[in-house]
């Protein structure tokens, strides 16, 4: 057995249509795989992030999840538009209003790679890594 990668996140919210709003005002338009009135499922190529409608709950302070995006500082000023606090760069922190922490990181700067066909499928054809995060792969064995 071997860990191969991640399929979904779930987070827990208070509304599902407040959400999926703040997602959008963040990233832009959103695919969902489907919804109920419970539950979300927000595409992201070959992977998703869960929605879930859940009360009373008291915010994590430590838990967080790693948001992959195209364009870090493009969602930083969408965010800071919204009059969202984030953190300083070159990081990119901020919690949605149901205290979940998302680390927001540009695809170009980490090791996590998607195939040509799938970035070609979610419209990031030639997204390409930087140097920095291509000699982290290579140093793996994974370039």
């Amino acid at each position: 057995m071997a860990l191969v990668g991640m399929n979904h996140v779930a987070l827990e919210v208070g509304s599902i249509d407040e959400a999926l709003a703040f997602w959008e005002q963040l990233f832009g338009p959103l695919r969902l795989r489907g919804r109920s009135g419970s539950m979300a499922f927000v595409d992201m190529g070959d992977q998703f992030v869960a929605l879930m409608r859940a009360t009373g709950a008291a915010p994590d302070v430590h838990r967080h999840v790693g948001i992959v995006v195209d364009d870090k500082e493009a969602v930083r000023s969408a965010a800071v538009a919204a009059g969202i606090e984030v953190s300083r760069p070159p990081s990119l922190d901020l919690r949605d209003p149901w205290g979940n922490l998302l680390q927001v990181v540009d695809y170009r700067e980490i090791q996590f790679t998607k195939t040509p066909e799938i970035l070609a499928g979610m419209g990031l054809a030639g997204l390409e890594k930087t140097d920095a995060a291509l000699a982290e792969l290579r140093a793996k064995g994974l370039a």
